[in-house]
């Protein structure tokens, strides 16, 4: 019985990583159909978001069962808490890479990226990536040293939003139309979001291993909402 127990919460853990692999998957193919143009690359980004959705409600029905036939205590009950929290980041992620998605697709056949701002947002957008998989391997591996690096690609993210949200209110008129202010604004917003996410996972992570608050890996403020 305990074998099975603790076979159940690796497949917890499992199915996190797998999430993750899912929502980055998401969002390279969503900046790729924002970058490139690509119509049908969008669509499936947008109608693949609801499997995303079925696989946090999947995993969220395994930890409440565990929850309650087990009665966990100490890291378990933890990792169980945890990954609660955990599968609701990687869902508002995946709803992000789907938002960026549709900004490709309501934009088609325009560029909905101004020609000035294609290397930033490739740029957070790899940044999104990097720290999803750095967030992964910190929930397989339960890292706290990789959960560092994985704050600091959020600091340079927010700083890639700062710095295109001052060109562009920076500069003079008739330099982006208000469809392309819309978009960016709406785009760095997005991006951001997602690495705050990642910053969450770690944390729960944190909270994991050592039982602290959330907090402890930085001073900023744990993810909540979008």
């Amino acid at each position: 019985m305990r074998e099975a127990y603790q076979s159940d919460l690796r497949h917890i853990v499992d199915d996190l990583i797998d999430m993750a692999d899912l929502v980055g998957t998401a969002l390279e193919d969503a900046t790729t159909a924002l970058l490139e143009g690509d119509l049908a690359l969008a669509e499936r980004v947008v109608t693949g978001d609801p499997h995303i959705d079925a696989r946090q409600v999947e995993l969220d029905a395994k930890a409440v069962e565990l929850l309650a036939r087990q009665s966990p205590v100490a890291t378990d009950l933890r990792l169980l808490v945890a990954s609660l929290r955990m599968s609701s980041s990687l869902e508002r992620m995946g709803d992000l890479a789907a938002h960026v998605a549709l900004t490709a697709r309501r934009a088609h056949p325009d560029a909905a990226v101004p020609e000035q701002h294609r290397e930033q947002i490739r740029r957070m957008s790899d940044l999104g990536v990097t720290a999803l998989k750095g967030a992964a391997e910190v929930i397989a591996s339960r890292d706290l040293a990789l959960a560092a690096q994985v704050e600091k690609r959020d600091d340079e993210l927010d700083d890639l939003m700062l710095e295109i949200s001052r060109q562009v209110s920076g500069s003079g008129e008739d330099v982006y139309t208000n469809a392309e202010v819309i978009d960016l604004t709406l785009l760095i917003r997005f991006y951001e979001r997602i690495g705050d996410h990642a910053v969450s996972l770690v944390r729960r992570v944190g909270f994991l291993v050592t039982g602290d608050a959330m907090d402890t890996l930085s001073e900023g403020v744990d993810v909540q909402e979008f």
